[in-house]
């Protein structure tokens, strides 16, 4: 790849994927440089130590030469990539059963959650945890534990709970999966997945933890590669009328939009990657990621028609960043660490 180097700081581009192991290659480093870069993903196969994952982040925003929005899928429960040095966090689901035996400390439980995972992360230079679910538990296990519960107000209560735990020490959230996973039993890293209900039924259900969280100050949201026929024929990573009349227009939305993995076998496009990216950009993704397949990466980086300064990009990340920053950290890493300790023994017992 014929990576373009520049001398001067460079904005934030669209393109966010993931390096192949703990250290970089000289290819990726030649990667990072290139302007459609804008963000780094990290996963199990990133990660062998706390100390080793810092230099790797260092690494990443030393080859970038700009802003760099380091981010990581850490749920808790199965979903969490970082496991030997990092707390085993319970799934969304303990916290949603606590919830329904004793509200107030379910509530408390979830900030504390989102507190430790902010103190771990932010520590080896994290910045954006691509969590909380917000999906409502439905038929399919394809979300499974990762929901808090088939209780909208429950997984608006929680779900937001941990955002401002997230947001205590000083990462942060990215809401997810819009507008909502649990009315499918289909997974969309296999197949695609359609949803046949009417926009007014996503509203009154599905829709409502997402209205909480971006009346709260959610970071981000990240659509799912679902296809609701009633309201648009399009995934709605890929629809102009989810993320920009919905999410943009009605519920007002100005943070960043984040794609879902493209190499999804949802999220397929004719054309492969490149298409998708440029589909899913057209759409109104400030981002998007590729993910856990170099070759496409490449591919997208060499082919990928974008405009590197787009105004609304480039100040969404700035916004981002500066909201960051600003957040002081006032979390007592023993009081949540306890609390975390607790709501785990008591899963146990």
């Amino acid at each position: 790849m014929a990576a373009i180097h520049i001398a001067r700081e460079q904005g934030p581009g669209p393109v966010v994927f993931d390096p192949t192991g703990c250290d970089l290659t000289p290819e990726e480093r030649e990667m990072f440089a290139h302007p459609l870069v804008g963000g780094v993903v990290l996963f199990r196969h990133n990660y062998h130590d706390p100390a080793q994952l810092r230099e790797l982040v260092r690494s990443c925003r030393a080859a970038h030469k700009g802003p760099l929005v380091v981010m990581v899928d850490h749920e808790g429960g199965r979903v969490q990539r970082f496991r030997e040095g990092f707390t085993a966090l319970p799934p969304a689901s303990a916290l949603g059963d606590l919830h329904a035996a004793d509200p107030e400390r379910a509530v408390e439980a979830a900030r504390a959650v989102g507190r430790l995972m902010a103190l771990e992360l932010e520590a080896v230079g994290i910045d954006l945890n691509l969590a909380p679910v917000l999906d409502i538990a439905g038929e399919g296990d394809v979300i499974g534990n990762r929901a808090f519960s088939e209780c909208t107000a429950t997984v608006s209560a929680l779900a937001t709970s941990v955002m401002r735990g997230l947001h205590d020490g000083g990462l942060g959230a990215v809401a997810k999966h819009f507008p909502g996973h649990g009315g499918v039993v289909q997974d969309t890293h296999h197949e695609s997945a359609v949803d046949p209900r009417p926009l007014d039924a996503v509203r009154a259900a599905d829709l409502v933890p997402f209205i909480e969280l971006v009346t709260a100050g959610v970071d981000g949201v990240l659509p799912a590669h679902v296809s609701f026929p009633a309201v648009d024929d399009e995934p709605v990573g890929y629809s102009a009328r989810w993320l920009q009349d919905e999410l943009r227009g009605h519920m007002a939305f100005d943070g960043l939009i984040i794609s879902d993995d493209l190499s999804m076998a949802a999220a397929q496009r004719a054309g492969g990657v490149v298409e998708a990216a440029s589909a899913a950009m057209a759409a109104g993704c400030d981002m998007v990621l590729s993910c856990q397949v170099p070759a496409a990466a490449v591919t997208l980086l060499d082919r990928l028609q974008a405009d590197v300064e787009s105004t609304d990009r480039v100040r969404r990340v700035a916004q981002f960043d500066s909201l960051r920053r600003s957040r002081q950290c006032a979390v007592d890493r023993r009081v949540a660490e306890d609390c975390v300790q607790q709501l785990t023994q008591t899963l146990e017992g």
